[in-house]
């Protein structure tokens, strides 16, 4: 709920039967979505909306009609508290390791990571108030806009280093989405390619008759762990230590480096006094329909909309839009400068931002999910968020999450799926009472039953209907649809 004396949330529903340019497959008017103009939101509305599938671009909420839309848009989020860095993932977060302490360049060329060019944000608010820029966000100058989100796709693994290699066979367990359904998911097999089990040619590949190869760092710290064994057993007069002080020792003494590195063992890392850059991190709020709001259990910096700067070496590289919300992080768009597009600012921002969220929970325990905006199959250059795992998918139909393992097999054969498998299922939150729904009528808060009994002119009932429909019976009876 809205914190207590905050104003309630103001809308204008503008219905969406009419068809818009589609910014993923360039259908002139296959893209349909129902709008609304936020003149004010309570982070509590915005919450629950986006949990029926909204989402807002400045002041304009929007959701897809999902079976009729040419390319659905099936809201994502990550279980933040649950994330794994994938084999990808700490590529990139090494990268700018590399970079900020060594000054290292990556050797892929930019081309390698193709910036996507679908407009998301932008295109779904057309039809409402199209003489007007609605995206109204900061007073800062746009170094480079990304309305997709999170628009960088990943690195490819042929370039890996002997070192990531290393490492990659101890800590990468998460599974990838590919971006081509033809291409094999790493650790699944591929539908268009036969298994074969052949032996390893000789000179190649790994003797199974002999132990796996081990690091030398690893060997170092065994043979000092033994040396403490053994001056331990001098100490106590040549007697040996009973069996299970041994196990005791060996096990507080065991080397943690096949452990695999959470995402904060990359993001707050340490750097050398001689590092070559500094990156720092400014959080500001920013304009926004979202009302600022603090709670007693709420994170240190509040609820609201805010900007995340990206600085390097006193220069801005970076802005990161993000919602804080009841129960999660939702990442709205980038700015970046394309200058440092090597360093893959996109899935950089996104990562850290997932470390917020972490950090976050922490004093907010109710807050731990990030949002990455919409996943739509249909389009291969956006199936790059379904990397960022576990990550759930929401029904369009039943408004209930489903982890993105048992949706893909669904989107493979429709682009458009009902999620939940209950049959009988439902929308729990659906409209129940039309004549609660709260109306805001010549400057007079009322319900809309008694709104429609005073109403003049040609009905309404319809579109508040819709209206509620899409909003839930929650939402429509604390925010205020406004009426002329």
């Amino acid at each position: 709920m809205a914190a207590a004396g905050s104003s309630p949330s103001i809308v204008e529903y503008f219905g969406g039967e009419d068809g818009y340019r589609c910014g993923y497959c360039k259908n002139e008017t296959g893209n349909l979505s129902h709008g609304m103009w936020a003149h004010s939101m309570t982070v509590q509305d915005y919450q629950d909306l986006i949990d029926r599938g909204w989402r807002r671009s400045g002041k304009c909420v929007y959701k897809p009609i999902m079976n009729q839309t040419c390319c659905p848009q099936y809201t994502i989020r990550c279980q933040a508290l649950r994330f794994q860095t994938s084999k990808s993932h700490k590529k990139v977060l090494k990268k700018m390791l590399k970079f900020i302490s060594r000054g290292d360049v990556s050797k892929v060329a930019s081309e390698d990571e193709p910036m996507d060019s679908h407009i998301e944000d932008a295109v779904a608010c057309d039809f409402a108030y199209k003489s007007e820029s609605h995206i109204s966000q900061s007073e800062l100058t746009p170094l480079s806009e990304d309305h997709t989100e999170r628009v960088e796709s990943e690195e490819k693994d042929a370039g890996e280093t002997k070192e990531e290699m290393n490492v990659q066979k101890v800590e990468s367990g998460s599974l990838q989405i590919c971006t081509d359904k033809d291409t094999p998911v790493p650790g699944e097999p591929s539908r268009s390619t036969k298994i074969v089990h052949a032996p390893p040619k000789p000179g190649k590949g790994a003797d199974l008759s002999k132990p796996p190869c081990r690091k030398a760092k690893d060997i170092r710290k065994e043979r000092k762990l033994q040396k403490l064994l053994q001056n331990q057993m001098c100490t106590l007069g040549g007697s040996q230590l009973q069996t299970e002080d041994q196990d005791f020792l060996l096990q507080n003494s065991k080397s943690k480096t096949n452990q695999p590195k959470t995402i904060e063992d990359f993001v707050f890392v340490s750097l050398p006094d001689d590092a070559q850059h500094k990156l720092e991190f400014t959080r500001f709020l920013c304009d926004s329909p979202l009302e600022a709001e603090n709670a007693p259990k709420g994170p240190e910096c509040g609820y609201g909309s805010f900007h995340q700067q990206y600085w390097l070496d006193g220069k801005i590289i970076a802005v990161g839009v993000i919602d804080i919300l009841p129960y999660c992080v939702s990442s709205v768009y980038l700015y970046y400068d394309p200058d440092y597009s090597f360093l893959s600012l996109g899935v950089y921002s996104a990562l850290r931002e997932i470390a917020f969220t972490r950090q976050l929970h922490e004093k907010a325990p109710d807050l731990c999910f990030y949002y990455m905006g919409f996943y739509i199959h249909s389009c291969p250059k956006m199936r790059y968020k379904g990397q960022y795992r576990p990550s759930d998918l929401l029904c369009p139909e039943t408004y209930v999450w489903t982890p993105i393992e048992q949706c893909l097999p669904l989107l493979e054969h429709s682009k458009y799926c009902r999620f939940n498998q209950d049959m009988k299922a439902v929308d729990e939150g659906r409209i129940k009472e039309l004549g609660r729904v709260r109306v805001l009528h010549k400057r007079t808060i009322m319900p809309y039953s008694v709104y429609k009994k005073g109403r003049k002119g040609p009905s309404d009932e319809a579109s508040v209907q819709q209206y509620a429909s899409l909003v839930g019976q929650t939402c429509s009876e604390r925010m205020l649809l406004f009426r002329s």
